[in-house]
């Protein structure tokens, strides 16, 4: 593998990843009190605890992208 694939494989994946997230975090801000009601009823949880819960996910998976994909990336166009 080279490093030039190396890099686009991480390129590719960091903007699928950030894609994901943006398009989660819309849906979730836009169909908050919905989803947030068909969640608290799917696994009886409260609507506050489901929005935290939403938050927690949102916020681990953006650490996770900026981890596992944008920092490899950097690494490589900078190498």
């Amino acid at each position: 593998m080279t490093q030039e694939f190396a890099t686009s494989v991480f390129g590719w994946m960091a903007a699928l990843n950030i894609a994901v997230l943006l398009f989660t975090a819309l849906t979730v801000l836009l169909l908050q009190e919905q989803i947030a009601g068909i969640h608290s009823k799917l696994f009886q949880m409260e609507r506050s605890e489901v929005k935290r819960a939403y938050f927690r996910y949102l916020a681990n998976y953006k650490v996770l992208t900026l981890i596992f994909c944008i920092v490899p990336w950097l690494a490589l166009k900078l190498a």
